[in-house]
């Protein structure tokens, strides 16, 4: 079985990332996956903004945005999973060519735009909820007149389904998104958001994704705001405009976000940041870069408590959900604990203070 997925990795890898990507999730429509040989190590397990999780690797969104197979991405050993961006309306997103890969770079840039079949389609699929933690990430469509209603109107359509929310505002492919980020506008949507996560009474816990862009100065305020607004966690981070780390000349050429190995380590550094802020009392679900246990585990000791993957997968396969199981196991009987909180930000200070090339874009 590993060595057939191994081919089938090889196959995906050869073709136009679009058209792989659409014939990986019908694969796993198909119920053509790898499972896990048995249950996961009981250590893994954590209670992270009032929901219980078995383990702490998650599918990130993007890959899954119409939330085809949230139950299929689960039973391959995902301890989470989170569907979109969802958009009130359906929207084809950006004109192709948007995806471009790097093999040598273990990286993607992308300028999707939020391309997805709009909410209504994904309520349909998600009433029959799988059995698991599947959260729902909300975005606005491109040409609406109100971008707070597009996430007020999510919260409301999404609750009866979603395990939890996270309010995208940091994506670089939707133009101006990126202006909610700054206090005053992230306040005004934050309080509206929350006022009608109060008029459904009993609500998913509510998380904030952030941009590994935003300027060091300003992290503090943002993160300020974030915490009065009494949101439950916060993602970090969304893909980078930056392009250090990155030598192919093609995905620096081209526009979008980007993904993968040259992000890790801009992303990990604002994490431990936010760690410091935070004082480690509001949960993190770190991502970007990571494809390997040892990546994974950094991510955790600079403040995750939950990560997320996605473009490492497209490069290692699915094999890498079980080294990162395993690398988190070995460093649990290293500590002698029974738990992954003492690993938990213990490095944080160190990444904290990684000095990282200027952005430039």
């Amino acid at each position: 079985m590993s060595a057939l997925f191994g081919l089938g990795q090889t196959l995906l890898l050869a073709l136009d990332p679009e058209r792989a990507h659409d014939l990986a999730l019908k694969t796993l429509e198909l119920g053509v996956y790898p499972r896990p040989s048995g249950p996961d190590d009981t250590r893994l397990r954590q209670t992270v903004f009032g929901l219980d999780f078995p383990n702490p690797i998650g599918m990130a969104p993007g890959f899954d945005k119409n939330a085809r197979a949230p139950r299929q991405l689960l039973d391959m050993g995902f301890g989470f999973v989170e569907v979109g961006t969802l958009t009130p309306r359906a929207q084809p997103g950006n004109p192709s060519p948007r995806v471009f890969r790097s093999h040598a770079d273990r990286a993607i840039v992308n300028r999707l735009g939020f391309n997805n079949e709009g909410q209504e389609a994904a309520l349909k699929r998600l009433r029959a909820k799988p059995d698991g933690i599947v959260g729902v990430n909300l975005g606005v469509n491109r040409d609406s007149k109100d971008r707070i209603a597009d996430y007020v109107d999510g919260i409301t359509r999404m609750a009866p389904v979603a395990s939890y929310f996270t309010v995208n505002i940091s994506s670089p492919n939707t133009p101006g998104l990126r202006d909610l980020q700054a206090p005053r506008k992230l306040g005004e949507l934050l309080d509206k958001v929350q006022d009608a996560r109060k008029g459904l009474g009993d609500t998913p816990p509510l998380l904030i994704k952030l941009a590994p862009d935003l300027a060091d100065a300003d992290l503090p305020e943002v993160v300020a705001v974030i915490k009065d607004s009494g949101a439950d966690g916060i993602v970090i981070s969304n893909t980078t405009l930056a392009r250090d780390g990155v030598n192919d000349e093609t995905l620096i050429r081209e526009t979008g976000g980007l993904s993968g190995r040259p992000l890790f380590d801009r992303a990990t550094r604002m994490l431990a940041r936010v760690y410091q802020i935070t004082e480690g009392k509001l949960p993190l679900i770190g991502v970007g870069g990571i494809d390997s246990g040892e990546t994974a585990l950094a991510k955790i000791e600079a403040g995750a408590s939950l990560i997320q993957l996605y473009t490492g997968l497209v490069f290692e396969g699915p094999g890498l959900i079980g080294r990162i199981k395993r690398t988190l196991v070995a460093a649990m009987d290293d500590e002698k604990s029974n738990t992954l909180a003492p690993l938990i930000g213990r490095r944080a200070d160190e990444w904290a203070e990684k000095q990282l090339p200027e952005l430039v874009v």
